[in-house]
């Protein structure tokens, strides 16, 4: 049997809000966004230059791959 264990805000452990989940507040969710947008969290990997990024990205011309 799964135990009901709150879940709790990835940012400060207080309890998730239903209305923010999974963090417990606005202000939480914010913060974690300008993480994001600041660069202050990153996805792990090589590093691609700008160059390499339009050219990948000049092939390409829909999500599903068709043309």
């Amino acid at each position: 049997m799964a135990s009901s264990k709150p879940k709790s805000c990835p940012l400060c452990a207080k309890p998730e809000s239903s209305e923010f989940a999974p963090f417990c507040s606005a202000g939480c969710k914010d913060r974690d966004l300008l993480q994001w947008l600041d660069e202050g969290y990153k996805v792990p990997g090589p590093a691609v230059s700008p160059d390499q990024l339009a050219d990948h990205f000049a092939g390409e011309t829909g999500r599903d791959g068709e043309s």
